[in-house]
C-alpha cells in the first residue's frame, strides 16, 4: 500500500485495487505549490469534517476524479449541492466496501462548511484494506474514546494531527499511541501556519526515545505501508 502526503492532513492511499484521497487541501495551501492538483487521481474522497483546510478542493477534484465522496450527511448534503453526483453518507459506525472495511469514529473537534452552515460532528476513520488496520484520526485532541480503538484493532498504523493549537501536539500524540496500542505514527496537520510550526526533528526524537516511529515525510513524497 502506498501512502503519499500533499501537505496538512490531505493524503492518500493506494491500495491494492483503489485510490483513495483524504481532505483534499493543496491549492490554498502555499506550501503544496508544486502538487499538480489535475494529476491526482482518486476512486474515493473521505472527508474528515468541514474545515477549509480539509474541504477547499473537494468539490474540484470529486468531480475531476469521478470519486465517491464519504463523510457525515450533512457534508454530503453540501457537496451534492455543488453538483458532486457520487457519495456516501457515513456516521458513527461502519461500512464494508468492495474494496475494504471504513468504521467512522469520534473526534474532539469543531466543525463547519466554508459558507458557514453546519458541517455535523468532526469524525476520524479506521480503514481494513489489504489485510492493513489504518487510523486517521482527523482533526482531535487527545480523547478517552481512542482507548476503544485499542480493544477493537490491531493498529498497523495511525495518522495523526501533531501541529497543536487545533488538535493534538506531539506529546498529546504520544499519549493516543499509547490509547490506541499503535507504535507507528504517521504525522499530519503542521507547519503548514505559524500557530502550528513544530520542531519536526524534536518530535522524532520524542517518539523514538518511547521506542516509537514518527514518519514525516515531505509534501509530494511516497511511503509504501
Amino acid at each position: 500500500m502506498k501512502f503519499t502526503y500533499y501537505g496538512q492532513s490531505c493524503f492518500a492511499l493506494e491500495t491494492e485495487n483503489k485510490k483513495l484521497l483524504f481532505d483534499p487541501f493543496i491549492t490554498h495551501n502555499p506550501l503544496a505549490k508544486h502538487i499538480d492538483v489535475k494529476a491526482i487521481e482518486a476512486d474515493y474522497i473521505l472527508v474528515s469534517h468541514g474545515h477549509g483546510d480539509h474541504v477547499a478542493d473537494l468539490v474540484e477534484l470529486a468531480k475531476q476524479t469521478g470519486a465517491t465522496v464519504i463523510a457525515v450527511p450533512e457534508i454530503i448534503d453540501w457537496v451534492q449541492k455543488q453538483g458532486v453526483e457520487k457519495a456516501h453518507p457515513m456516521n458513527f459506525g461502519k461500512f464494508t466496501f468492495d474494496w475494504g472495511t471504513v468504521r467512522m469514529v469520534v473526534a474532539t473537534h469543531s466543525s463547519s462548511l466554508p459558507d458557514g452552515s453546519y458541517a455535523g460532528n468532526p469524525a476520524g476513520f479506521v480503514l481494513e484494506v489489504d489485510g492493513k488496520q489504518i487510523y486517521f484520526a482527523g482533526d482531535t485532541g487527545l480523547t478517552l474514546e481512542m482507548k476503544i480503538l485499542a480493544e477493537i484493532y490491531n493498529l498497523d498504523y495511525a495518522i495523526l494531527p501533531i501541529g497543536g493549537n487545533y488538535t493534538m501536539d506531539v506529546d498529546d500524540a504520544l499519549i493516543a499511541t499509547k490509547y490506541i496500542d499503535c507504535n507507528k505514527v504517521i504525522g499530519v496537520h503542521y507547519n503548514t501556519f505559524p500557530v502550528i510550526e513544530i520542531d519536526t526533528k524534536l518530535a522524532v526524537d520524542k517518539f523514538s526515545r518511547e521506542n516509537k516511529t514518527l514518519l514525516l515525510p515531505a509534501i509530494g513524497e511516497s511511503i509504501t505501508l
